[in-house]
C-alpha cells in the first residue's frame, strides 16, 4: 500500500470470543473529540498518537451493510498517504442528506466522506495542530504512524526483557 515500514513482533495469542473487546470500548464514529480521548487515552495514547492512528482512514471505505456509513475518505483508498489529512483540511465539508447516520461529504464532488470523529480532528485545537502537520508532511505522518501502529499492535503483549531487546525495531534496519 506504499506506506511506511511497520515493525511487527509476534506475541499476541488468539483467544476465544470471551476475550473480545466488549461493546462500547471501541471508538464510536458518531461521537466527538472527547469520546476519542476517552477511548484512546485509556489505552495510553496521547493526542498526537490519536491523530496519527486516524490516518489509517486513508485506506478503505465505509460500507452501509457493516457500519451504516458509506464511502471512501480519499480518492486513492488502496494507497496509504497523508491525503486523508490534506483533504480534511482543504476540502469544504457538509453534512450529507441521506437516510443513514450523520456523516459529512465533500461539497465539491460529494464522493468523499468523513465521519464525525474525523471532523472532530480539525475542530479540536490540539488535534488540529497535528492534522495540519501531517497534511503538509507525509514523511512526518509515516514516521509517527509506523510507531503508533506498532504500539497499538503490541498492546497487552507480555514480552519478556530478552524479547524486548532482541526484537525491538531500529530505524536503521
Amino acid at each position: 500500500m506504499q506506506g511506511p515500514v511497520i515493525p511487527w513482533r509476534p506475541g499476541r495469542a488468539d483467544r476465544d470470543v470471551s476475550f473480545c473487546t466488549p461493546d462500547g470500548r471501541l471508538p464510536d464514529a458518531s461521537k466527538n473529540h472527547d469520546h476519542l480521548r476517552a477511548i484512546f487515552n485509556r489505552m495510553g495514547f496521547n493526542d498526537q498518537e490519536i491523530v496519527a492512528l486516524s490516518g489509517a482512514h486513508a485506506l478503505g471505505r465505509c460500507h452501509t451493510d457493516r457500519s451504516g456509513f458509506d464511502g471512501p475518505w480519499t480518492f486513492s483508498p488502496t494507497v496509504l498517504t497523508n491525503d486523508y489529512y490534506a483533504l480534511l483540511m482543504d476540502e469544504k465539508w457538509q453534512w450529507k442528506k441521506w437516510n443513514g447516520p450523520a456523516q459529512l461529504e465533500d461539497k465539491k464532488t460529494k464522493s468523499l466522506m468523513m465521519l464525525p470523529t474525523d471532523y472532530a480532528l480539525i475542530k479540536d485545537k490540539s488535534f488540529r495542530k497535528t492534522v495540519e502537520l501531517y497534511a503538509r508532511d507525509n514523511d512526518a505522518f509515516f514516521k509517527d504512524f509506523s510507531e503508533v501502529v506498532m504500539k497499538l499492535f503490541e498492546l497487552g503483549v507480555p514480552f519478556t526483557a530478552s524479547e524486548e531487546s532482541r526484537f525491538r525495531f531500529k530505524p536503521s534496519e
